[in-house]
């Protein structure tokens, strides 16, 4: 930061407003133009609409406040401060709920300056969230004591100018490599749906219980010869790629109930909320929630690596959907998983297949890695700008 500029402490150069809800029971209180922001509103920059709107009378008669135009507001009660403050700049006056606080800069500090300001030290307000159960929470006091430079407006309006510009064509980078990430994912999954919907001439329609089963029963994870296992759950599985992630052994997760052992002959596929498309082929033997069906191949019949793909395809996915709509929490049971009814190629055309997809998603991990890696270059340049913004190096 340098020398010459002035530091102030938040609270000194803004004045900072709270929101509120007001009555669900008065229809009339929600019938106006007013829009209402709360978190779920706060997905841009600059905010000049909301989902709920609301009347002056609700403003009169509740602890809601009108903001005014070109004030910074921040989400300081949600789950999503987990992940991220959100911040944005009001493009109209309007009311806010009690989630979020209104920022509303002096005459000596510009607005979009304060909202990079906020933006650069995000981290900072992230460490200093208060982590309930559900509900997570930025306390206004330790915000008001933020230490904020204070440059020259003219200063703070070329620093404005040179970071918009800065960050709309980063935006457009940004946009472009996740839509080439996204375009590879769905490339991949269209040429597998394709091959699934298929029929050769070699080849029999059969049921799923003909070519698989579930030979593993559970078993106490306490027994000590599982107790430095990997253990798998839902939550381990990424969709659709069948990637393993943040594994950890029984023991390290101090599991009680009855789990499924599996090797790595086996699939596994879990049963709760199918859409998701968990499927994962281990390459060791552990054990597995009694969430997760750990499917073994008659390999007679059925080729394992051609099993894992089958179980991703949009033709499986959407009939363990339909078999579980009906129940509270999406679950797929044994008698509708086993008795899929579907076309199977003899066991050699199967390994040939499941070899094509396994390169071909070889390929697509290699293309997906590029443009993560793009995108991840992208938010640091993004974090190397603001640094450089207030502290005089820009």
């Amino acid at each position: 930061m340098r020398t010459t500029w002035e530091v102030r402490s938040l609270g000194d150069v803004c004045r900072i407003i709270g929101g509120g809800t007001p009555s669900k029971r008065v229809a009339r209180y929600w019938q106006g133009e007013i829009p209402w922001v709360s978190p779920k509103d706060m997905k841009s920059d600059i905010v000049v609409d909301s989902i709920d709107h609301i009347s002056e009378e609700a403003v009169e008669c509740s602890a809601t406040s009108i903001i005014p135009k070109n004030a910074v507001l921040m989400v300081v009660r949600s789950g999503i401060l987990a992940r991220i403050v959100p911040i944005a700049i009001t493009g109209r006056e309007l009311a806010i709920n009690q989630d979020i606080k209104a920022f509303c800069p002096c005459t000596d500090l510009n607005p979009r300056f304060l909202f990079h300001f906020f933006n650069s030290r995000m981290d900072d307000l992230l460490a200093d969230v208060s982590r309930g159960a559900t509900v997570h929470r930025l306390m206004v006091d330790q915000i008001r004591r933020l230490c904020v430079p204070l440059p020259p407006l003219s200063e703070q309006r070329r620093i404005v100018s040179i970071l918009d510009e800065a960050f709309e064509n980063i935006a457009v980078v940004n946009a472009n490599a996740e839509k080439n990430l996204q375009t590879t994912r769905e490339l991949f999954m269209s040429h597998l749906d394709c091959v699934f919907s298929q029929r050769g001439k070699e080849g029999t329609e059969r049921v799923f219980s003909d070519v698989c089963e579930i030979s593993s029963t559970l078993v106490d994870p306490q027994n000590e010869g599982f107790l430095d296992l990997l253990h798998v759950g839902g939550a381990n599985i990424v969709s659709k790629t069948g990637e393993l992630i943040g594994l950890k052994t029984v023991r390290e997760e101090e599991l009680i109930s009855g789990k499924f052992f599996f090797d790595k002959t086996m699939v596994l596929y879990s049963k709760i909320r199918p859409y998701l498309m968990k499927v994962a082929r281990p390459d060791f033997q552990g054990l597995c929630s009694a969430d997760i069906y750990p499917l073994s191949a008659k390999q007679e019949l059925l080729d394992r690596n051609y099993l894992f793909y089958l179980l991703l395809s949009t033709i499986f996915t959407e009939y363990a959907i339909a078999g579980s709509a009906r129940t509270g929490m999406p679950k797929v049971n044994r008698d509708h998983l086993f008795g899929f009814r579907f076309y199977l190629p003899k066991l050699v055309i199967q390994e040939k297949i499941a070899a094509q997809l396994d390169a071909l998603s070889a390929e697509t991990r290699c293309l997906e890695s590029i443009y993560e890696r793009k995108l991840a270059a992208l938010d640091e340049l993004k974090k190397s700008l603001l640094h450089q913004a207030f502290t005089g190096q820009l």
